[in-house]
């Protein structure tokens, strides 16, 4: 078995993320900056935004959040877009009242929707990019292969079908309308899944020489588990992330690379 381990690409990224920075400040006198949205207090969004604040520490970009109760966020928001020292405005999500998603997430500028979310927005979202940066990473070849997808949601399957799409990449998706997954997942070379089902893809169901990269996201007693069995990692051809240290330090990677590539915008436009 071979791993997709996110932590041997990351020390690269960040080192290269903060030349870009230093650049920014030194020849641009632009320093940027992350504002974070935080309306549902929870531990593993609170883990999550510890690790982003870390990050930004480590390459310079300041990270501001804002703990608001949601019937504030349209305003907070639009502050936000209006001001010039923030270059990316993120909204954790779920949201406490999940009817609102929509128009939160749209009501950030696109300029400087760094997470990719809003329905114009200029940015790759950040999960899709990391997985693509992974795969890149380890060589693996995209093309000539059958690309499988489970799971269709706002934040990987969907933007990451657009992405492999775009891209004339032979891409299959399965969400939660699709009634045999077991013969689809026997007959891709890669897949990527995003369910946040525990134990859904098992040893049973990967054909020799598959490559697997588990984006799905869910809490057990023993904390963030994903979507690949336990058993699929007994097999000994295929190549897949690890339990822990596979898409997500990379996808903070590549939502920094959007803060910096918004700064940098600034710069080509002024």
């Amino acid at each position: 078995m071979k791993l997709l381990n996110g932590l041997e690409l990351v020390g690269y990224i960040k080192e290269r993320q903060a030349r870009q920075v230093r650049a920014l400040k030194q020849a641009h006198n632009v320093y940027p900056k992350l504002a974070i949205i935080r309306t549902n207090p929870d531990p593993v969004v609170d883990s999550y935004m510890r690790l982003k604040q870390g990050y930004g520490e480590s390459i310079g970009i300041e990270v501001d959040v804002h703990t608001i109760d949601q019937k504030d966020a349209l305003e907070t928001i639009k502050m936000l877009n209006k001001d010039q020292s923030v270059h990316g405005v993120i909204v954790q999500i779920p949201l406490p009242d999940r009817s609102q998603t929509n128009e939160i997430l749209n009501s950030v500028s696109t300029n400087k929707d760094v997470d990719g979310l809003s329905d114009n927005t200029e940015f790759d979202p950040a999960t899709p990019m990391a997985i693509n940066w992974l795969l890149a990473g380890y060589n693996i070849d995209l093309r000539g292969k059958l690309l499988l997808i489970v799971g269709h949601g706002r934040l990987v399957g969907k933007p990451l079908a657009k992405i492999w799409l775009a891209s004339e990449l032979n891409v299959e998706i399965a969400d939660k309308k699709t009634t045999d997954l077991p013969k689809l997942t026997k007959e891709a070379d890669v897949i990527v899944c995003a369910t946040g089902q525990p134990g859904l893809i098992k040893r049973d169901m990967i054909k020799p020489n598959a490559v697997i990269v588990d984006a799905g996201v869910a809490t057990d007693k023993n904390g963030l588990i994903g979507d690949v069995s336990p058993d699929v990692r007994e097999l000994t051809d295929i190549t897949i992330t690890p339990e822990k240290g596979g898409v997500g330090p990379l996808t903070v990677s590549a939502l920094f690379e959007n803060v910096i590539r918004s700064a940098q915008k600034l710069t080509e436009s002024s």
